[in-house]
């Protein structure tokens, strides 16, 4: 099976991107590359492989995001996710929450370029058959010169197969600054990112950051290889259903209302039945933003959020409430 290309990919979000999300997501697109959470390496290795790795069948083209510092860790961990059909093996280098950075991972690893490269390689060894790629930032705390995401990339380059790298075009603070204000406070430079193709033209780059709309994705794309959104692939999900006639050239039609709640229901209906433990919180979570900005959105919200109403464990929520809003839609 031949792969899309990485033109469009969602952002890997902690406590996010989960297999639920993923299921909604690859109904709204088929050839966007989705991403799972970072998941620890320890967490796989030491605990159950399948809690962590499971993943529906539909979501391919969908990569896996690891995070960790210990090359032979990483490499166990690399080994084991080959069993679950994932196309694509992401460290990540560019998290700043603290307790990431007390686990002497994520962006703190920008610092240790030959310590990423030995992590790479080891992952590439043990799943020689999936792509390798990173994830990391343009610079850590005070290091604003272009040269150090350059040398970087140009070491890894060198060092290692690795030949995509997803770069969130802002610097990391590691100290005084939480991961939300991570993700607001420091400047976007989106010129370092696009520079970097420029000066590595071999090289797949994938810009992320601050993106929200088509056309920001559409000028980015004039510049770099791919553009990656997060929260706003998440808080209006519906913004995936134009990007594969966009920047894919699909002439399929884009799924409707009415067929995505029922796929999304029957799946919740599945899940529930077939997945012991599985509830509906866990899915209608996702679901919420669905009808960002139309007539009914408040209504939706609410009722997939109630806590009474969640009670229940019925996936027969998802389909009452699209009742109540067709009813609003009518209304209006």
């Amino acid at each position: 099976m031949t792969l899309p290309k990485r033109t469009l990919s969602v952002a890997p979000m902690l406590d996010w991107t989960d297999r639920h999300y993923r299921h909604m997501a690859r109904q709204i697109t088929r050839h966007t590359w989705l991403y799972t959470e970072m998941i620890n390496a320890g967490a796989i290795v030491h605990g159950d492989p399948q809690r962590f790795l499971a993943k529906n069948d539909c979501e391919n083209p969908v990569a896996l995001q690891l995070g960790g510092s210990d090359p032979e860790l990483l490499a166990k961990a690399a080994k084991i996710a080959t069993q679950f059909d994932y196309d694509e093996i992401n460290l990540n280098c560019g998290c700043p929450s603290p307790r990431v950075q007390k686990g002497a991972f994520g962006a703190c690893l920008m610092n240790e370029v030959d310590l990423v490269s030995g992590c790479l390689n080891a992952m590439q060894d043990a799943a020689p058959d999936c792509e390798i790629t990173v994830k990391h930032r343009i610079g850590i705390d005070k290091q604003t010169d272009y040269q150090v995401v350059a040398d970087f990339v140009g070491t890894l380059r060198e060092k290692t197969a690795c030949r995509t790298f997803i770069v969130h075009a802002r610097n990391a603070w590691l100290d005084g600054l939480s991961p939300k204000e991570n993700r607001e406070i420091p400047p976007l430079k989106y010129d370092y990112v696009y520079r970097l193709k420029r000066e590595f033209a071999d090289l797949n780059i994938i810009i992320n950051g601050g993106i929200k709309t088509n056309v920001e994705i559409t000028e980015h794309l004039q510049h770099v290889d791919g553009v990656m959104l997060g929260r706003e692939a998440y808080h209006n999900p519906l913004i995936m259903r134009d990007w594969d006639k966009l920047f894919y050239g699909d002439t399929l039609p884009e799924i409707s209302h009415d067929e995505l709640i029922a796929r999304l229901h029957n799946y919740a209906h599945q899940q529930i039945q077939q997945n012991q433990g599985t509830i509906l919180r866990h899915m209608a979570r996702h679901y919420l933003g669905l009808l960002h900005g139309m007539n009914g959105a408040r209504i939706w919200r609410r009722n997939l959020s109630d806590a009474e109403l969640l009670k229940t464990n019925n996936a027969d929520l998802i389909l009452q409430t699209w009742q109540q809003v067709q009813k609003e839609f009518q209304a209006a």
